[in-house]
């Protein structure tokens, strides 16, 4: 079982020192940076809260640090390359978001490696939470949403689902 928290703060080094090693800050620059990070990584979903079908809410660290999901403010995104920006402030915004793009994607990939298949796996059931991704959110953010209905493929697994969301339902392949 430690091997998976293991697994994150390893994930965490290597992310922060890519995003970190080319320059030199300051201790407030860096506790804020790590701050921001801090919030970004104890947003990430870990289970339903409940097993209702028409809940979306997931369970979080951030529930057993402060007893409820984190709140974070929405900001612009910054674009360009974070080495021309000459405000620390910016510079650190988008250290910040780079960071987040990049760990998202190793996190909602990190459940989906390929491994050769030796033994079956599960198939996908109805009511499971799911995880959409969705760059276009907020660094806390997740889209979550549940599957409505499964449609299996000519072997018996299941090739196409339907996804219940906030917004209405999305049909993806698992």
């Amino acid at each position: 079982m430690g091997g998976l928290w293991e697994a994150g703060v390893n994930s965490f080094k290597t992310l922060f020192y890519k995003s970190t090693a080319t320059r030199k800050y300051t201790f407030e620059e860096l506790s804020t940076l790590l701050a921001k990070i801090e919030a970004c990584l104890n947003s990430r979903p870990l289970a339903p809260m409940s097993e209702d079908p028409t809940d979306l809410l997931a369970l979080t660290p951030g529930h057993f640090l402060v007893g409820g999901p984190l709140l974070v403010t929405v900001e612009p995104e910054i674009k360009g390359a974070s080495t021309l920006i000459i405000n620390r402030w910016q510079h650190l915004k988008a250290l910040h978001q780079q960071f987040r793009l990049r760990w998202k994607e190793e996190y909602l990939k990190e459940p989906h490696k390929r491994t050769k298949w030796q033994v079956p796996t599960r198939n996908l059931d109805v009511g499971e939470l799911v995880i959409i991704k969705d760059d276009n959110l907020p660094s806390n953010e997740w889209r979550l949403g549940r599957i409505d209905s499964v449609f299996p493929g000519p072997d018996g697994h299941v090739r196409v689902v339907n996804i219940r969301t906030a917004r209405g339902i999305v049909k993806r392949t698992p």
